[in-house]
């Protein structure tokens, strides 16, 4: 009987997940200090040694393969998409390095030491999170999907170290979680504008379609407030655009299936928000119910010695989710999990850059993962003996 229980639950984790027959391109993003061709061939060839790992891992899983088989199965495509953005970084790295050697001349050697890890080590995580710089980067990944949906693959996006600020930038400005007459209720516009959006309706968009860069219905102040465009005539004419604009510039329905972050200094870099005075938490919030709701999974996987390997949360029920974010999430599918705690059996030196030389502990890692972040979320019996095993270690704290 328990084995006909548990094999109906994972026929349920496997059908409700974003994985299928279609198949599937796994999308690597490259991180900080990945910006000449040294370093871009040696991130392609780490990718290149993963990936079919990797891919056996899930198609070798006794689970996965198992359940997949009664869908048509499941294909992940041979061969590795890589995302490469680390070039467009080097202009102002060579920039910051010169200023270096100028330093070099009055500064102690112990200063300029410093100085130059701090270089080689932040200087892309600072410059990619820029706005000016970020937006080229998403705009070249939103048409890599696009390539990638018209051949007719779906794609989970994997983000490698500073990789991981565009995957989150990718979700946050490209999926079409917002609804607009909830949203513009929430903004309470002025009548004439809420009739109008009533009387034409829109499909859901993304934060990209709607702004300045889009078809201009709004701008977003530092704070995250969205200032509605006050000329109430280029607001109806970008706003009957609007489909076309969503069509271009947002992720296509669907198609992005999951999301993989890993050696993530995420939570370091981003840990504004966590600040309740922060308005785009609004915004994620609608982000985060999005994903849930659409079969989404995202998890972190970072190596236990990985010193930049933050983890983003403790792994919490669709229940918590609920209460901590004060959202309602209907008939949830997809899983967010963070597994942090992966032995790589590597010094913490060399950790942040061991993920493609411990690539089978690693691949592993991504699999189990993937089934326990469903069982998790969704056996209760699991869910429970989880909840009272980190209980316990509480307690002994």
């Amino acid at each position: 009987m328990k084995k006909v229980l548990i094999s109906l639950f994972l026929v349920f984790i496997f059908c409700t997940s974003s994985f299928g027959a279609d198949n599937v391109s796994f999308v690597y993003i490259n991180g900080s200090n990945n910006n000449d061709e040294k370093m871009a061939n040696w991130y392609e060839k780490g990718v290149k040694k993963l990936h079919p790992v990797l891919r056996k891992k899930f198609l070798k899983n006794r689970a996965i393969k198992k359940y997949y088989s009664q869908f048509g199965g499941l294909t992940i495509n041979e061969e590795p998409v890589i995302f490469f953005w680390g070039y467009d970084s080097k202009n102002d790295l060579d920039f910051v390095k010169e200023q270096l050697e100028i330093s070099k001349m009055v500064s102690s050697s112990g200063a300029y030491i410093v100085r130059n890890m701090i270089t080689q080590f932040l200087h892309d995580a600072i410059w990619v999170q820029k706005p000016h710089n970020m937006k080229p980067i998403l705009d070249d990944l939103n048409t890599q999907v696009l390539k990638e949906s018209q051949k007719g693959n779906k794609v989970v996006l994997y983000g490698y170290s500073a990789g991981t600020f565009v995957t989150y930038q990718y979700l946050f400005n490209r999926l079409r979680y917002v609804n607009l007459e909830k949203l513009f209720a929430e903004l309470d516009i002025d009548k004439d504008l809420a009739n109008f959006i009533t009387a034409n309706p829109r499909k859901n968009t993304c934060m990209t379609a709607l702004s300045e860069d889009g078809a201009r219905l709004g701008t977003f102040s530092s704070n995250g407030h969205m200032i509605v465009n006050p000329n109430k005539e280029m607001f109806k004419e970008g706003y009957l655009k609007l489909d076309e604009m969503t069509e271009k510039m947002c992720a296509p329905e669907d198609q992005v299936v999951g999301i993989v972050n890993f050696a993530s200094p995420l939570v370091l870099f981003y840990s504004d928000i966590s600040d309740p005075n922060y308005e785009l938490n609004y915004y994620n919030r609608l982000m985060i119910k999005y994903i849930l709701e659409n079969g989404i999974f995202m998890m972190t996987i970072n190596f236990r010695e990985d010193p930049l390997g933050f983890p983003t949360n403790r792994n919490v029920t669709i229940k918590e989710i609920e209460e901590f974010l004060g959202i309602n999430i209907e008939n949830p599918s997809g899983v967010i999990y963070d597994n942090s705690g992966v032995w790589s059996k590597r010094m913490f030196p060399f950790a942040h850059t061991a993920y493609w030389s411990a690539r089978q502990t690693f691949s592993s890692a991504i699999v189990k993962s993937f089934v326990n972040a469903y069982k998790f979320q969704y056996d209760e019996k699991y869910q429970k003996k989880v909840l009272k095993r980190n209980n316990k270690k509480s307690e002994l704290k």
